[in-house]
């Protein structure tokens, strides 16, 4: 991708630093999930703790999207991205030297309020500092760290923590960060400040968003664990979310509020909300994809971190080679087929994995992958720019916050109800498959007398416990096909995810229009 030499070198430094940074920030979440139990080891804490200190990220994270482009605008936008970088190196740096859990959990969590800056605001350096023709070498760079950075992830993860240490997953963000910021410095202007809107700030708004968002995200991460409305911790937190966030909604579109923190009305816009849509639901499958691919390997045929990584790399390798053109091909073809094209292949992509058996490990998984790589490159830029088109540069700082968010909002609900849905169609299999399973039926004594042999010849020479053997097994092989039904089952949501969206995409209009200077 090359910037053409009308945007000034300084200008096309600080963008490339800036999208830097959203590709490390989005790169944590996957390296760190991949490390969860070297870390947990680490630190001397159990596996359900452990889900704490994805958790606390997250929850920073989505807090702070939301109140960037405000932000922004409070403390001069130079100000705020390198302000928030090293904030983000400190604290990276910081997670690497914890000791303990609640250092970690703590740590994380500011670690996630600072580098949830860096996403927004990447979007919004490419909407407000580069000419619109040139837009599109933007939001190619924006797709990669959106696409690319969750599929490499885990390869990177695994490698860093066999060969490192898990600490050293944290370290990796000085040496990108150090360009990033470098780029940073020299390339954005510098702009004063406006503290007056500090103090003007639509703090009830801020208040009710922070809160609702946080404790969704909490409810999201932890319920399936918790089994979800059975524990008054999860409904308690759920109640508070439902009234944060209806209160929030009043107070941002209430006639009176003459500075709301998002301007919500760019969802009268056709294709703004259209595109919403379209991302959260893209939001929900590619994260979902990103969990359970992972899971699946691991639990039905013993990956470990690094296997697990070499196979998702096949997601964003072939990105890399596709990305670059997308400028190209979106000059020359409508983006909205570009999009629907990138829909519909993702969605392929997911039903190719609907019919899983003990034979389909990572090989099988080779060709969706890359289906699924191709969709993706297709997907993100399109939508990047059909969702800015047209939107006043004094806006630009809620549409980006507004379009990262949703994105990433999608991504928490569509792991949480992947993991749900998994528990749930694995029970569902195993009740259709065990009355089946009977001794008066001929084929299952048959079954038994096999095993009940394979296990005599193997050492076992009395024959009840040969018998009692044979009947373990026989139960774990139920287990394991209404497992393998279970994640088809998952992946044919995702694809009827996808299916959706193609739907909705078929509605959007033509991007047309320069945005509007507004107050920039």
């Amino acid at each position: 991708m090359i910037v053409p030499s009308t945007v000034p070198l300084r200008t096309r430094v600080a963008v490339g630093g800036a999208l830097i940074g959203a590709f490390m920030a989005i790169l944590n979440i996957q390296v760190v999930n991949t490390s969860l139990p070297d870390i947990q080891g680490g630190i001397g804490t159990g596996l359900d703790n452990g889900g704490w200190i994805s958790t606390a990220y997250l929850v920073g994270e989505i807090t702070v999207i939301p109140l960037s482009g405000w932000l922004s605008e409070v403390f001069s936008l130079r100000r705020y991205l390198i302000g928030s970088t090293v904030m983000f190196l400190l604290f990276s740096v910081a997670c690497g030297l914890a000791t303990n859990f609640p250092e970690m959990v703590t740590l994380r969590a500011i670690q996630g309020f600072s580098g949830g800056v860096l996403i927004p605001l990447a979007l919004m350096c490419v909407i407000t500092l580069l000419p619109e023709h040139v837009r599109p070498i933007g939001f190619a760079g924006s797709a990669l760290s959106a696409t690319f950075a969750p599929a490499i992830g885990p390869s990177i993860g695994g490698l860093i923590t066999d060969v490192y240490g898990w600490r050293y997953i944290f370290f990796l963000n000085l040496v990108p960060g150090a360009v990033m910021l470098s780029a940073l410095i020299w390339g954005l202007a510098p702009a004063p400040m406006q503290l007056k809107k500090f103090a003007k700030g639509d703090w009830l708004g801020i208040v009710s968003m922070g809160l609702g968002l946080g404790t969704l995200q909490v409810v999201l991460e932890e319920g399936n664990k918790d089994d979800w409305f059975g524990s008054s911790f999860i409904t308690r937190l759920s109640i508070i979310s439902a009234v944060s966030l209806s209160l929030f909604l009043f107070q941002e579109l209430r006639p009176g509020n003459k500075a709301p923190l998002l301007n919500l009305r760019l969802f009268a816009r056709r294709n703004f909300a259209l595109s919403s849509i379209c991302n959260t639901l893209l939001g929900f499958v590619l994260y979902a994809a990103v969990y359970l691919i992972p899971i699946y390997l691991a639990e039905a045929h013993g990956y470990g971190a690094r296997q697990t990584g070499m196979v998702m790399a096949w997601i964003g390798l072939p990105q890399l080679l596709i990305i670059p053109f997308m400028p190209y091909l979106m000059r020359l073809f409508d983006s909205r087929r570009l999009l629907l094209t990138g829909f519909i292949l993702f969605a392929i992509s997911s039903f190719m994995n609907m019919h899983l058996g003990p034979d389909d490990s990572g090989p099988q998984l080779l060709i969706p992958n890359i289906i699924r790589a191709v969709g993706q490159a297709l997907v993100f830029p399109p939508i990047t720019q059909i969702v800015t088109a047209g939107i006043p540069f004094r806006d630009a700082g809620s549409a980006s916050s507004l379009f990262n968010m949703l994105r990433n909002l999608g991504g928490a609900i569509g792991i949480a109800v992947v993991q749900t849905f998994v528990t749930n169609r694995e029970k569902f299999h195993s009740a259709i498959i065990m009355p089946h399973i009977s001794l008066l039926n001929p084929a299952t004594r048959q079954r038994l007398g096999l095993l009940q042999h394979y296990f005599a010849t193997r050492g076992m020479v009395a024959p009840q416990s040969a018998r009692h053997a044979a009947i373990l097994a026989l139960g774990r092989s139920v287990q394991a096909q209404s497992f393998y039904l279970a994640y088809g089952d998952a992946f044919a949501m995702l694809g009827t995810g996808m299916v959706a969206a193609s739907a909705v995409a078929l509605f959007l209009h033509k991007p047309s229009g320069r945005a509007a200077p507004g107050a920039h």
